[in-house]
């Protein structure tokens, strides 16, 4: 398997987070499509691990936990009753823990908007922290426990 040369990994790497499309990505530096999705790939890993490493006993005060709304493929209401049951489509939330001075993520987890995923995100969210927090929610009635 041939390896890109470091520099040409970074530029395709600056480009995905200079907002770059993945398909202009790879007309300018001339590589595949597949191969931008790769690098891309290797480098989510690299930081998904990074992150779960590092971000330990955090000394916070006040975190903000909340989550985001997106869709994969189409929006939830306009997927193909046949892909419902399929979790690569429709409705995808992204919940967050926030440290509310530094800004930095304490904890993340992408999934459905139920009681299971916010309790997951919360146990992740526990053994990150190294002391009592103020904890501030938007306190969605849906996920009221």
């Amino acid at each position: 398997m041939n390896k890109l040369p470091v520099a040409k990994r970074a530029q395709i790497l600056a480009m995905l987070c200079e907002g770059s499309s993945m398909r202009s990505i790879s007309r300018v530096v001339d590589v595949s499509i597949n191969t931008v999705d790769n690098i891309l790939r290797d480098a989510g890993t690299a930081c998904d691990a990074f992150h779960d490493r590092s971000v330990r006993n955090v000394k916070s005060q006040r975190v903000q936990c909340d989550e985001i709304w997106a869709f994969a493929y189409a929006k939830q209401k306009n997927v193909a009753t046949a892909k419902r049951q399929d979790l690569a489509y429709g409705d995808v939330w992204t919940w967050t823990a926030l440290d509310a001075d530094s800004k930095l993520i304490l904890s993340w987890q992408v999934g459905g908007r139920d009681a299971d995923y916010a309790l997951g995100l919360m146990d992740d969210l526990r053994q990150r922290l190294a002391n009592r927090v103020q904890l501030t929610t938007d306190g969605h009635p849906r996920l009221s426990l």
